[in-house]
């Protein structure tokens, strides 16, 4: 995402106090999606702001926040993140706290809207708040993630929403990334359930394979997702197919096309068992 920075030094009253930043960028989409029976239109506008500094014994910290903000703060922010970094690592609360959701990831998508996201194999449920710890030596990374304690608010309804979405996730990842391939682990519980999940990439020739495997206590069977991706003279196309276990098979390809200045036309058609076909088609945009 290109930035453009709104404010590239925050003058101190005082000598020897470090610079901070803050940067705005954005993205949107416009286009065409079917729902299996229907050809609709769909657009989405987002602006991001990204904020960074130093202190003066060279401590980083920042914080981003998307336009789509909820505005609840405190125990539920949703769409942002504050952090702290240094030699010790780095530490960030808000929309984050799961440490196998971020090491670990998905294979890869397809479409402009992401269709329904079949590709993803779903990492256990948390509050939206959380914390995550990340440190990184060399190609290795660590984290460990928990989302809120607690509940978020005193009222009955609430709280059943709380215990349903599985309060108390703890989780702790590790990742060996290099420029050619890369392997993840990740382990996540909550008052619910457990999950062990693993994801290895490799990148030759210009094609892109991933591998995912999700061992869930709930489920009676192992849940497996893989991607191929293909770059060629500014084009991507990539295909899934995913077993998720008790929800179902899913299929897709889709394909994307670099227009230059951050703009890509971008399809995809996918399909999930027991259910239509779906697809769309339009141009995405990055500023």
């Amino acid at each position: 995402m290109k930035k453009i920075l709104l404010a590239t030094t925050l003058l101190a009253a005082s000598t020897g106090f470090a610079a901070a930043e803050v940067a705005v960028g954005g993205s949107a989409r416009m286009g065409v999606i079917s729902n299996g029976s229907d050809v609709m239109f769909t657009s989405r506008v987002r602006v991001s702001f990204t904020m960074t500094g130093e202190t003066d014994n060279g401590l980083s910290f920042g914080a981003s926040v998307r336009n789509d903000q909820s505005g609840q703060g405190n125990t539920a922010n949703g769409d942002s993140t504050v952090y702290v970094s240094g030699a010790f690592g780095k530490v960030t609360m808000g929309d984050t706290g799961n440490a196998a959701d971020a090491l670990v990831g998905q294979v890869g998508g397809v479409g402009l809207t992401g269709l329904g996201d079949m590709n993803e194999i779903g990492f256990l449920a948390k509050n939206v708040t959380g914390v995550l710890y990340e440190y990184s030596a060399g190609a290795l990374t660590f984290a460990l993630g928990a989302g809120q304690t607690g509940d978020i608010a005193d009222d009955e309804d609430t709280e059943d929403t709380n215990e349903a979405a599985g309060n108390g996730l703890v989780s702790v990842a590790v990742k060996y990334s290099t420029d050619a391939y890369s392997v993840a682990l990740g382990y996540e519980e909550n008052d619910l359930d457990k999950q062990l999940s693993l994801l290895g990439s490799a990148t030759f020739s210009g094609a892109t394979v991933k591998v995912k495997l999700a061992d869930k206590d709930s489920e009676a069977d192992m849940a497996y997702a893989l991607s191929v991706g293909y770059a060629i003279s500014g084009a991507n196309v990539t295909a899934f197919y995913a077993d998720k276990a008790s929800a179902g098979k899913a299929y897709g390809i889709g394909a994307s096309y670099d227009l230059g200045g951050g703009a890509s036309v971008v399809g995809g058609i996918a399909r999930a068992e027991g259910s239509d076909a779906v697809f769309d088609l339009g141009v995405s945009m990055s500023f």
